[in-house]
């Protein structure tokens, strides 16, 4: 957006183009001056105060002007009423449909304060804190937060007050913006200057002069609000006769919106001119930035001049004074912005130190933030690790799983039971366990097992591997007696 479609007017400005309609009658000479063709009517377009509560401002305004008191109220009061807040007491005989839709209006402007309130919450990453509305609508001063509701008086005197301050202050922090960003472009070209060798930093240097020297080799220019300024656009712009220049008339051509004033942006139009003489978008030397700022430093000018009361508009009876001044018929030159350095040399040094300082809170912020990265890396790393242990830990236990092997079935010796041996398994012959059931002996060392704890062994007993091999094959005869006896 440019800077001329940043500043427009104030309030104040808003109230007299919406509710005065009546244009200020002048006679014209038909003889000299063209009749433009009969148009059908068109309301102005809206204009844009450049303050973040325009839209919230116009509509309140376009709503009022719909109330035939309110109207008569506004032709009847001064501009320094006005901003004592006296016609924001006329509110309260306002008609009850109007009142209606000025609180619909306020309600929604509310919500919209508290959609940026939260929005900018999420942006700072404050998504877990509460959010006080209360005390943050607070900051907006152009409406009464405790009550978002309705639409009353103080709302009213607090929008006036509001917009009035508010474009007072405009012009000044427009001037710091615009000195703002001529140093950054002085700082970021010596920056670039750093980079180049000797060879390359004198070119640039010498191209740098030169492109200066084209941008002041320009036509001279009018002292703005001049006799010789509006004599050259009544001649150029209006293809009229200079030695037929009338003020009166001259006003009535230029207020484009007929309502008998001259504001900020009428008043901008006049210097198109004088500015082309100056800048042309298409050389390389000049910069529409300080063609936007010479324009607002020429119509700045003239309103300091000639708007007495100080409501930002320049009435009719305003014009025709000044034009009887001597600075009107005889003016000093204009001196333009290459003439007028818009910074010191000690702020230029200052807006360095600052932006040294801001780079290093910046490297400083990087390095915080690599070491959280690289902390969280190292930590990353480590979780890895333990993931990879824990689930190889899980892997060996499912092969031991299905890898386990059955423990060997305990024995139990019952009775006169001989434990099967381990390993591999003999069977004895046929008969052999029923013939040693029978002997007498085998009885009797059987009965002297049973009173052996199973977990002994009697070493007096033969083992079975002991015995001589075939002994077991061998049948045990009975005794027989003998026939000689």
């Amino acid at each position: 957006m440019s800077w001329s479609q940043i500043f427009h007017t104030s309030c104040l400005v808003l109230l007299v183009q919406l509710l005065c309609l009546e244009a200020v009658p002048i006679s014209l000479d038909k003889t000299k001056v063209n009749q433009p063709e009969d148009k059908a009517s068109e309301p102005p377009p809206s204009v844009d105060t450049g303050l973040h509560y325009d839209r919230y401002l116009r509509e309140v305004i376009d709503f009022l002007e719909k109330d035939q008191h309110f109207r008569e109220k506004l032709h009847n009061t001064d501009m320094e009423d006005i901003k004592m807040g006296k016609l924001a007491k006329e509110l309260d005989f306002v008609s009850h449909h109007v009142r209606t839709q000025l609180d619909e209006l306020k309600r929604q402007e509310v919500s919209r304060l508290r959609t940026l309130i939260k929005a900018k919450q999420d942006i700072e990453g404050g998504n877990d804190m509460v959010v006080d509305h209360q005390a943050l609508l607070k900051q907006f001063e152009y409406l009464n937060h405790m009550n978002p509701h309705t639409f009353e008086v103080e709302d009213l005197d607090r929008l006036i007050k509001s917009a009035t301050n508010d474009l007072e202050n405009y012009d000044k922090d427009r001037h710091e913006e615009f000195k703002k960003y001529e140093m950054t472009k002085d700082h970021e070209r010596r920056e670039h200057l750093k980079t180049l060798d000797d060879e390359g930093r004198k070119k640039e240097e010498e191209h740098y002069e030169e492109m200066k020297k084209k941008h002041a080799d320009h036509p001279k220019v009018n002292h703005p609000g001049s006799q010789n300024q509006f004599k050259e656009v009544w001649e150029e712009a209006d293809g009229l006769d200079p030695e037929d220049f009338d003020p009166k008339t001259f006003f009535k051509l230029h207020d484009s919106n007929g309502d008998g004033f001259f504001d900020e942006q009428e008043l901008e139009a006049l210097f198109t001119k004088e500015l082309e003489k100056i800048y042309d978008p298409t050389n390389e030397e000049d910069d529409m930035v300080e063609m936007e700022e010479e324009r607002l430093r020429m119509r700045e000018h003239v309103m300091n001049e000639v708007d007495t009361n100080k409501d930002r508009l320049v009435s009719l009876e305003e014009f025709l004074i000044a034009t009887k001044k001597n600075e009107f018929l005889e003016p000093d030159s204009w001196e333009t912005l290459e003439q007028n350095q818009a910074y010191t040399d000690e702020e230029m040094r200052e807006f360095e130190e600052h932006l040294a300082q801001q780079e290093e809170d910046l490297n400083q912020k990087a390095s915080d933030l690599q070491k959280q990265r690289d902390e969280l890396e190292r930590q990353q790393e480590q979780l890895n690790s333990q993931k990879v242990e824990l689930q190889q830990a899980v892997e060996h236990m499912e092969r031991l799983k299905t890898q386990k092997v059955e423990p060997p079935p305990e024995v139990h010796v019952e009775g006169n039971a001989i434990p099967e041996p381990r390993g591999e398994y003999h069977p004895l012959p046929p008969g052999h366990q029923d013939m040693s059931q029978n002997h007498p002996g085998m009885k009797q060392d059987n009965h002297l097992q049973n009173q052996i704890p199973h977990n002994t062994q009697d070493l007096s007993q033969p083992r079975l591997q002991d015995l001589p091999p075939g002994h077991l094959n061998q049948p045990t005869q009975p005794q027989l007696p003998d026939k000689t006896l």
